[in-house]
C-alpha cells in the first residue's frame, strides 16, 4: 500500500494525469510515445501501462509497418483501427512477421478501454495529432538513440538501420513530432523524468 506521506512516482502522477484527461477518441483517451528509434519508447510504454493499470492495451506501430511502408501506415492505422474505437468498439488487426515479410499469426484484439498507449515512431504525426489526448516524447538524442538502437539489434541489422536512418530522418523532416509534444519523458539511473514539452500547458 502507498505510504500517503512518501512522493509519488512520475509514473504514478502521468497515469493520474492521463485518466482525468476527457476522452479524445469516442470513449478512448488515445496517448502517444513518440520518439526516435532506439530511444526506450517500447520499454516506457510498458511501466506507463502497469502505473495506469487494468490491463491498459498497448499497440505498437512496429505492428503496422512493413519493410516497404515504414511510415504509410496511417491509413491502415484509420480504418483498422481508429475507426472502431471512435465506436466504442473493439479494433481487431494482424500484427507484421518481420521477418517472413508479412502480415501473420492469430488476429489480434485492442478493446476500446478507457486509456490506450499508441507507442512507436511517428505515434504523433500531424494525422493523428486531433484524436490524441496527450502526446509524449522520448527526450534522447537522434545520434544516441539510433547507437542504442543498433546496439541492440546486432550486425545482422546493419543493413536495416541504414535503411530505416534514412527513412526516419526524412519523416521527421517533414511531419515533425517534437515541437508539438505536450510531455517530454526522460530516462535516468534512477528512472524516469517527465517534463513540460514544447507544447505543453504544465
Amino acid at each position: 500500500m502507498h505510504d500517503p506521506s512518501a512522493p509519488l512516482s512520475p509514473l504514478t502522477v502521468l497515469a493520474r494525469r492521463i485518466r482525468a484527461r476527457p476522452p479524445s477518441l469516442g470513449p478512448v483517451r488515445l496517448v502517444a510515445v513518440d520518439g526516435y528509434a532506439g530511444s526506450g519508447k517500447t520499454t516506457f510504454t510498458a511501466r506507463l501501462a502497469e502505473a495506469l493499470g487494468g490491463g491498459t492495451p498497448v499497440l505498437h506501430l512496429d505492428d503496422l509497418a512493413t519493410h516497404d511502408e515504414l511510415f504509410a501506415w496511417t491509413d491502415r492505422l484509420r480504418t483498422g483501427i481508429l475507426a472502431p474505437l471512435a465506436r466504442g468498439a473493439t479494433a481487431h488487426y494482424r500484427a507484421y512477421d518481420w521477418a517472413e515479410r508479412r502480415f501473420a499469426g492469430p488476429e489480434r484484439a485492442l478493446p476500446a478501454a478507457p486509456v490506450v498507449l499508441l507507442e512507436g515512431v511517428g505515434a504523433g504525426r500531424s494525422a493523428l495529432r486531433p484524436h490524441l489526448a496527450c502526446l509524449l516524447w522520448m527526450d534522447m538524442d537522434r545520434s544516441d538513440s539510433w547507437d542504442r538502437g543498433q546496439l541492440r539489434d546486432g550486425a545482422e541489422q546493419a543493413e536495416f538501420w541504414a535503411g530505416w536512418m534514412r527513412a526516419e530522418r526524412a519523416h521527421f523532416a517533414a511531419d515533425p513530432t517534437h515541437p508539438y509534444a505536450e510531455l517530454l519523458v526522460r530516462q535516468g539511473p534512477l528512472g524516469y523524468e517527465v517534463l513540460p514539452g514544447p507544447h505543453g500547458t504544465v
